[in-house]
């Protein structure tokens, strides 16, 4: 498994609708409101074959109130 996290800026009010969309989908690991650029912080893992730029365009981007992405991929926990 492959772990990766996907910053997600909400449109204005939605943070709360766009994190309980990804909740009720259950695609996520984790999922944490933040400040700054970003209002939310959401950790995935996926199988080492498959896309995460896939999964984000087709899983993610998709859902409604999200305004924008930025995907960080991982290599190794320690």
């Amino acid at each position: 498994m492959r772990a990766f996290f996907v910053q997600i800026k909400c449109d204005l009010g939605k943070s709360y609708q766009v994190a309980t969309a990804i909740a009720d989908k259950e695609i996520a690991s984790e999922i944490f409101s933040t400040a700054g650029e970003f209002d939310l912080l959401v950790k995935f893992y996926l199988q080492d074959d498959e896309d995460i730029g896939h999964f984000v365009a087709q899983k993610v981007q998709t859902i409604a109130g999200i305004r924008d992405t930025f995907t960080i991929v991982t290599f190794k926990a320690f």
